[in-house]
């Protein structure tokens, strides 16, 4: 990821100023809005929460704990994989510009963002973050997700 090609990733940019260009930070200025940059936060910082010595996305239930617990034959590293992942394709529904080369961009920048937070927030843990890239390129499979070692 040292080097990127923005205007391959977003080819509006050679766009702007009648073709002089402009740069991703300035496009989003132009672009964005403060309700997705507001919403986006959730994935891009998500918040933590502990259950059970596991860590998991904001959102985990008791039951739905235990459910997964069941499945997964009380192996809270498979619990903690199978319930933090996330499909990048689900960022966005039905988005006609979505392609492997800007889900393999997003995906490698939260599994860094996710790796920083994580270590930030839980510095005594030490966690897996994996990016799932398909051989296939099947935008429905990229996927990211966290999981701790746990002692079985």
């Amino acid at each position: 990821m040292n080097t990127i090609d923005w205007n391959s990733l977003i080819p509006d940019l050679k766009d702007w100023n009648n073709g002089k260009g402009i740069d991703p930070e300035s496009w989003v200025g132009c672009e964005g809005n403060f309700r997705l940059a507001t919403a986006y936060s959730l994935i891009f910082w998500p918040e933590f929460v502990e259950m059970d010595g596991m860590i998991f996305r904001e959102g985990m239930d008791r039951f739905t704990l235990n459910s997964w617990l069941t499945a997964c034959d009380g192996n809270k590293s498979s619990v903690e994989a199978v319930a933090n992942h996330l499909h990048i394709q689900y960022i966005h529904l039905s988005c006609p510009d979505a392609s492997p080369e800007r889900f393999v961009y997003l995906g490698n920048v939260l599994k860094q963002i996710y790796a920083a937070k994580l270590a930030a927030e839980f510095p005594d843990r030490r966690f897996v973050v994996e990016f799932y890239e398909p051989p296939d390129q099947n935008l429905g499979e990229y996927q990211i997700t966290f999981y701790q070692r746990h002692d079985s």
